[in-house]
C-alpha cells in the first residue's frame, strides 16, 4: 500500500477530487483519514429518493470507503454548528469551506477498476450474481455500487421495463435493492465475495 496525501482547497468538491485522484493515479484504494470543514454537504440518507443538502460551517467527522478509476463509494459523517451529527453516502456538491486534508491508501497491484486480483480459474466461471438494471435508476445504481464495493462478481443486464433492479443469486430471484441490502446486513453476501 502507498499512502498519498491530498489537500483540498476552499471550494473543492470532495467526491470529484477523490475521483480525479483515482483516475490520475490509475489505482484503487481507500480513505485512511480526513481532517477539515465544509460549507455544504450533500449525502444520500437510507430510504430517501433524493440527496440531503446541509449548509453552514460543518466539521468533517469521518470519511470512509473506496476509490477507483471506475468510481468511488464513500460515506461521510459531519457535525453542524449545533453539534448535531449528519451522515450518509457522499454525493457530488459536498464543498470544502477553508480546507481539508485527506490521506488515501492506494493498493499496489490492484486492478484499477477496484477489483481484487483473481485466479484464472475463477475468472472463467460465470458469476453467481446476475442483476437487471435500468439506466438512470438510483436504486439500480446503489445495488451496482454495493456489489462493486463488496467485490462480488456479477453480470449486468439492462432493461427499459420495471421494476428494477432485480437481483438473482444462483438463478434464484431475491428481489431488488432492499433485499440485497438486507442480505448484506445479515452477512449473507460474504460467501459471494472475491478473495
Amino acid at each position: 500500500m502507498r499512502a498519498v496525501p491530498l489537500h483540498l482547497d476552499a471550494g473543492s468538491d470532495v467526491l470529484r477530487s477523490l475521483a480525479e485522484l483515482a483516475a490520475a493515479q490509475q489505482a484503487a484504494g481507500f480513505v485512511l483519514s480526513v481532517v477539515g470543514n465544509l460549507s455544504q454537504a450533500a449525502f444520500q440518507c437510507p430510504g430517501q429518493s433524493a440527496p440531503t443538502l446541509v449548509r453552514g460551517e460543518l466539521e468533517i467527522i469521518t470519511l470512509q470507503g473506496t476509490i477507483a478509476p471506475a468510481g468511488v463509494h464513500l460515506h461521510l459523517s459531519l457535525s453542524d454548528g449545533n453539534c448535531e451529527v449528519w451522515g450518509g453516502h457522499l454525493e457530488p456538491g459536498t464543498l470544502v469551506l477553508k480546507g481539508a486534508d485527506v490521506l488515501v491508501g492506494l493498493l499496489e497491484g490492484a486492478d484499477p477498476a477496484g477489483q481484487a486480483p483473481t485466479p484464472t480459474s475463477q475468472r472463467q466461471q460465470e458469476p453467481r450474481v446476475q442483476i437487471v438494471v435500468a439506466r438512470g435508476c438510483p436504486y439500480s445504481a446503489r445495488a451496482l455500487r454495493m456489489l462493486r464495493t463488496l467485490a462480488i462478481p456479477h453480470s449486468v443486464e439492462h432493461t427499459d421495463r420495471g421494476p428494477v433492479p432485480q437481483v438473482f443469486i444462483d438463478g434464484m430471484k431475491i428481489g431488488g435493492y432492499d433485499a440485497l441490502a438486507d442480505l448484506h446486513g445479515r452477512g449473507e453476501l460474504e460467501p459471494l465475495r472475491q478473495r
